[in-house]
């Protein structure tokens, strides 16, 4: 096979929106769900940069070399000592940008995979190494190991190596996602956390992340129960009054809700498609219809890239490639 030289290459990249935590989870956890981001990346002659951006945040999201992916694909270039080629990037932004559903690392996620299409034939980097170069620009793996390798993840670091395991979650689980206008950062959302957590906290939070895992893979009967948290959830409330509300509400129903993420979004992990529409109902007549209901599905595909004639001729619907198409097994290579 020919490779093509790097002023012909355009690739496409396909990325899921995440929920960190899923309450006791906190920083380990991670499921990913079936809103995307896509874009088109073409690599250009060295120095050119061309940026457009529509959907979610695009009025917000800088055209110039801070751009998040544009960054990340010049470091994964670096990190394999290859000179970095200039880049046209057409993005259309499904996943909503600050509010917890991991529009970050989705960025990060879409980089790393996007600087791996351009670079076959010439350096390969594989799921480790993806994992890896995601975690050092996004700072945890929470959220880009769902991104990238879709399911529930759980993400862990060994000898300062990010690791990660994908598991396969239950049928039964049907999440629903509520999204208000507002938005939070990451950083505020951190800073009221405590440095230090008791002992009794600590055992309650070990104690429902593994029955967490239970729930989500074999007994969604379990989930009210194993989303109970204790480090994180409630030292934020100050920071979401409404979203707390919410998720109190929500629980006190018997619906397993919790934060998604760092919010302000509220993340309900149904027992079927019955309480996630009676969690809409709750919602809908608590808010009065302000906040965005989003029904989706677990996404077992992760993220995708794959080689495309150009990024002119990409259309928003051409993402899910046919049954029958090799990428379905190898969903990281570039066909």
């Amino acid at each position: 096979m020919t490779v093509p030289s790097a002023g012909e290459r355009t690739v496409h990249v396909r990325v899921p929106a995440t929920s960190a935590n899923l309450g006791p989870g906190f920083d380990t956890l991670g499921l990913a769900l079936s809103v995307y981001d896509e874009l088109d990346v073409t690599a250009l002659q060295p120095g050119a940069l061309e940026i457009e951006v529509s959907g979610s945040g695009a009025e917000h999201i800088p055209r110039d070399e801070s751009h998040l992916i544009a960054r990340t694909i010049r470091y994964c270039y670096e990190a394999v000592g290859r000179p970095a080629p200039g880049l046209r990037i057409v993005a259309r932004n499904g996943i909503p940008h600050g509010k917890g559903l991991g529009s970050s690392g989705a960025a990060v996620a879409a980089g790393v995979l996007a600087a791996k299409g351009l670079l076959a034939g010439e350096a390969e980097l594989n799921e480790t190494d993806l994992l890896r170069l995601a975690t050092e620009l996004e700072g945890h793996p929470d959220n880009v190991a769902p991104a990238l390798f879709g399911g529930l993840t759980i993400a862990w670091t060994e000898n300062s190596v990010p690791q990660h395991k994908k598991l396969l979650v239950h049928r039964g689980v049907a999440p629903v996602v509520f999204v208000p206008d507002r938005t939070m950062s990451t950083s505020t959302a951190r800073s009221v956390l405590a440095a230090e957590v008791s002992r009794e906290d600590a055992v309650f939070n070990v104690s429902r992340s593994a029955l967490l895992i239970a729930a989500l893979t074999q007994s969604p009967d379990l989930l009210l129960s194993a989303t109970e948290d204790k480090l994180h959830q409630e030292r934020r409330a100050q920071a979401m009054p409404e979203t707390f509300a919410l998720v109190g509400a929500l629980r006190d129903r018997g619906l397993a809700a919790v934060v998604s993420g760092a919010g302000p979004s509220v993340l309900v992990l149904a027992d079927g498609p019955g309480q996630r529409l009676e969690a809409d109902a709750v919602v809908t007549e608590i808010t009065g219809g302000s906040w965005q209901s989003l029904m989706l599905a677990v996404d077992f595909k992760g993220g995708t890239v794959r080689e495309s004639a150009s990024a002119d001729s990409a259309s928003t619907d051409s993402t899910v490639p046919p049954a029958d198409d090799a990428r379905l097994e190898n969903p990281h290579g570039v066909a």
